[in-house]
């Protein structure tokens, strides 16, 4: 099985070579961001029992839950910029050993100070975790396949709610009461401590750069040093920029800027508040609550791999990133529409996650494109931070609005104009060339 198209290449050599690599890196990434969107998933779920044992209200848990971005947004830049000159293996080592002993942490929380500071912490510990892989992918895989690989790698998020949601679920219904420790305190415990034992297997299973590893022959790695060379040598030649000025001054990048805010805004005010919708819905039992939250997340993960790769093939990227936004907007007036029908309801949610998670693949294809070098690490990290304010505005919002309306639908519709915004912004983006977004690579010999 190839999980990079065939389509994608012009010589079996190159498509046998590219698939090595994803074989090698995207599973064991993928696992590293479901482990990471764990943090997302499950602190939803936490506030099922936490809200009443430490005294949170809804405004209160919004703001909990988007502080964590704050800490998050700081750290960033500072973050890819040090992944770059320190290596990949030992920043990332570092990123998760710390995210997990501070999401461990998160158990002894017992007033909503504590949460927030807490939150505020985990947020400086992970940041540069998503904005560093995206700068590594840059390391291994040309600008044409890159929109597979961000999709391959996204698929944590689409997972971490299949496989979170009931998990979180059933751990804080069969865990309530165990030697003393209630349902939410075990869910932070249980899924905080795989982040630092995967931290540890990071320093010794991820390779900083490829030219010398020993998974690929001599032959494979001069092609992909060389090919990889090549096609930054054109991307600058088309005008994208090397230095860490361009990063600020492109106005494609703050374009992109905008649309991941609106995506992230989508995705998160959705990720955080699923189980309250799902048990606005009807539904009164923690494990099929998580059940049905994961239907969302399921549905997108198959989308975004479709996705991904028809962008891939075709070489486009600004209409499919435009439509992903349509779609995404039109799932979240839908489930805001019908929000006293379970059915349609939750098929909106599942619209606009799958155009949230599908958005993100092929936008994320696109800064190694617009610039190169230091500029592409400081832009890539730039859009990350600015960004990831979503993360922290829509819980917020959603919390705020829920709170003083009492309909939680009402921040759906907010959600809704920000991502229709966003397509709209996202049609403007051009790169440099045709050609740097994903010429076809050249024939050769491996």
């Amino acid at each position: 099985m190839n999980l990079i198209s065939r389509n994608t290449f012009n010589n079996e050599q190159d498509s046998v070579l590219w698939n090595r690599i994803a074989w090698r890196l995207l599973p064991f990434l993928f696992v590293l961001y479901i482990i990471a969107f764990l943090d997302r998933v499950n602190v939803g779920f936490a506030k099922l029992q936490m809200a009443a044992d430490v005294g949170l209200s809804d405004m209160a848990y919004g703001f909990g839950a988007g502080v964590f971005f704050i800490g998050y947004c700081l750290c960033e830049i500072p973050s890819n910029l040090m992944l770059q000159r320190v290596g990949a293996r030992f920043w990332i080592t570092r990123i998760m050993i710390t995210w997990g002993l501070l999401s461990v942490s998160m158990m002894f929380v017992q007033t909503p100070t504590s949460f927030y500071i807490l939150r505020f912490l985990l947020g400086m510990a992970e940041a540069g975790f998503y904005p560093g892989v995206v700068l590594y992918m840059t390391y291994w895989f040309p600008a044409y396949a890159r929109s597979q690989g961000m999709a391959w790698f996204n698929l944590g998020i689409a997972m971490a709610g299949v496989l979170g949601s009931p998990l979180s679920g059933w751990i804080m219904q069969t865990f309530a009461g165990v030697h003393g420790l209630a349902g939410w305190q075990w869910l932070f415990l249980l899924e905080g401590t795989p982040a630092v034992l995967m931290g540890i297997v990071v320093f010794f299973y991820l390779d900083d750069r490829p030219g010398k590893v020993h998974w690929l022959t001599p032959a494979q790695n001069e092609r992909v040093v060389q090919h990889l060379a090549e096609q930054q040598q054109e991307h600058e030649a088309a005008g994208a920029g090397h230095n860490f000025r361009a990063a600020f001054v492109n106005k494609g990048l703050w374009c992109l800027i905008y649309v991941n805010f609106a995506l992230l805004c989508g995705t998160y005010g959705v990720s955080f508040w699923l189980p309250q919708i799902v048990q606005s819905l009807g539904v009164k039992s923690l494990f099929h609550t998580g059940l049905i939250a994961a239907i969302p997340f399921a549905v997108a993960s198959v989308v975004m791999v479709l996705v991904s790769r028809h962008s891939d093939s075709t070489r486009e990227r600004r209409w499919h990133g435009t439509f992903c936004n349509l779609a995404s907007a039109l799932g979240l007036a839908i489930a805001a529409f019908f929000h006293d029908q379970p059915v349609l309801s939750l098929g909106g949610l599942s619209l606009a996650m799958s155009g949230g998670l599908a958005g993100f693949c092929v936008l994320w294809a696109l800064p190694g494109v617009l610039l190169t070098g230091t500029a592409a690490a400081a832009g890539i990290a730039l859009i990350a931070t600015v960004g990831n304010l979503g993360g922290y505005a829509s819980p917020f919002m959603m919390g705020w609005i829920k709170q003083s309306s009492g309909h939680l639908e009402y921040g759906l519709y907010v959600l809704a104009i920000m991502t229709l915004i966003g397509a709209w912004v996202m049609s403007s983006v051009k790169p440099p060339s045709a050609q740097s977004v994903g010429a076809m690579p050249q024939p050769s010999t491996i």
